[in-house]
Order: C-alpha cells, then structure tokens, then sequence
C-alpha cells in the first residue's frame, strides 16, 4: 500500500457548486417546493437522496414519490452548464504536484459517470490520476463514507497515510469516520470556521493556496 491524496471534486477542482445549488433550485421549484437557495447550498455534498431529505424534511410521512423525477430535474438543468465548467484557479497544478511528490491522486467523486468524465476533462490531468469513484460505487453517499473507501481500494492508498481534499463540511465529516485528515477549501462557499469546526485539520482559500503551502501542509506528512 502506498501513501495518496484523496480529492473530491465538485466545487474542490472544479468550480460547480453554486451551478448545482441553482440547477436543485429550479428543480424543486418545478414540483412546487421553493425553498430559499441559501439552504441548498448548505447541503450540497450529501447524495440526491440525502439532499432532499435534508431539505423537505426526513420524516416517515414525507412524500417521497417525486425525488427521482426531482433528480432528473436536477441533472438536466446542469448539464446545461457543462460546456461552460471551468477549474477552480489551480487545480490542475496543484494535482501534479502532489503526482510529483511519489503520492498517488485518487479523484474520490460522488458524480454520475458521464459527469465525472466531464469534469475530468475540465480538469485536464488523467495522466496523473492513479484512481476515480463515481456514484456507483458508493452504497450511501456523503457524509456517509462509503465514497472514501472506495477511492482507497481502488487506488491501494493506505488510510494510515492518506489525506482528503474537499471543500464541504460534508467531506470533512465522511473523511472523520475514516480516521483521515481532511483539508478544507473554502471556494466551494463553505467558511474556513465552519469546515474546521466540522474537524478539518487545514483551511485554504482554494487549490492555488495549497499549492502554495503544500511543503507546510498536512499532505507533507505523508509524503
């Protein structure tokens, strides 16, 4: 087993967050929930199914006979802004030069395939990529950390030496129940006090400033 950093994705290298908190809003509103888009934001990071629940409600009585509609919805109204993703400032330079440093980089994506092909194109850095999940291979989504052990068994990264990188108080917390320190960007829109409030063990203002710190960072330690 080999020492590696764990990357999410969305709204860490790649700047979607607020893409999905409107695209949910506008589906939502369709089946005639209007809920503020403050809140939405607030959730993005968990799965579809986690997603609704935390923002109509989690009881038993909740009709849920609409969310896979909701989540159809959703997905249609961001891939309209496919075409028009672009790196959070960088992204890619901070992935190689984690390459650079013997460490393997896994993508640890909760995205649907297609998506997740999308964004590794936006991306621009497969020839340093050792591994990348998507949706389906997580059994439960995040804060549940089923997309974590994933990345680390395909990839054969030692939980014992390994880092996350996200940039959610979602991620921090799925990263938590693994034992792995996890490094919070806050491009995604989440406060540096929120995500070490959650645990994490660093902030930065996004990738470009961890590139920067990277020799003083957590991922140092393992490297």
């Amino acid at each position: 087993m080999k020492p590696g950093v764990l990357f999410d994705v969305d709204g860490t290298l790649i700047d979607t967050t607020y893409l999905h908190a409107v695209s949910w809003w506008e589906a939502l509103r369709q089946y005639d929930h209007d809920v503020p888009m403050a809140l939405i934001h607030r959730g993005i990071g968990m799965g579809s199914d986690k997603l609704l629940d935390h923002l109509l409600g989690e009881g038993e009585d909740r009709d849920r006979s609409a969310d896979e509609e909701m989540g159809t919805a959703h997905d249609v109204l961001y891939g309209a802004w496919w075409e028009r993703l672009r790196q959070l400032p960088g992204a890619a330079d901070l992935v190689r030069a984690v390459a650079a440093r013997d460490l393997a980089v896994v993508l640890a994506s909760s995205a649907k395939k297609a998506e997740l092909g999308k964004l590794r194109q936006v991306l621009g850095a497969d020839d340093v990529i050792t591994a990348a999940t998507s949706s389906a291979d997580a059994e439960e989504s995040k804060p549940a950390p089923d997309i974590l052990e994933a990345a680390l068994a395909q990839s054969d990264v030692d939980p014992a030496r390994a880092v996350y990188v996200g940039d959610s108080v979602w991620d921090v917390q799925a990263a938590g129940k693994l034992g792995i320190p996890c490094i919070g960007l806050v491009c995604g829109g989440t406060s540096s006090a929120e995500l070490l409030e959650a645990g994490a063990a660093a902030t930065y203002e996004n990738p470009a400033a961890l590139l920067r710190d990277l020799d003083a960072s957590p991922i140092a330690q393992i490297a």
